[in-house]
């Protein structure tokens, strides 16, 4: 499902409310991945700061995210999703977790 977040104006711009968060990961990926079904270990939103990730979720659906797209990563029990590498592009991304 897509999440909205909504943003309202401010003197510098566009700005959400606040999210609370637990902590920041920094992550570099290989251009050659290809994840099997895992869950997230945590819930986590995922930021691309550059290079893509496909994800597939259990139904088949599949997404592309590429750079500055985030995707909220909930899916700590059950079958979980799978991750490739898209292009053979390294990836470079936060993590930022939520629990």
């Amino acid at each position: 499902d897509e999440i909205e977040i909504e943003i309202a104006p401010n003197l510098s711009g566009l700005v959400s409310e606040l999210i609370p968060a637990t902590g920041v990961i920094f992550r570099e990926t290989g251009g050659d991945y290809d994840y099997d079904f895992h869950n997230a270990p945590r819930r986590q939103y995922v930021v691309n700061l550059d290079g893509a990730v496909e994800i597939t979720l259990g139904s088949g659906d599949k997404r592309v995210f590429g750079p500055g797209e985030v995707f909220l990563a909930e899916d700590t029990e059950g079958q979980g999703h799978i991750s490739r590498a898209v292009d053979g592009k390294v990836r470079h991304s936060l993590f930022i977790a939520l629990d």
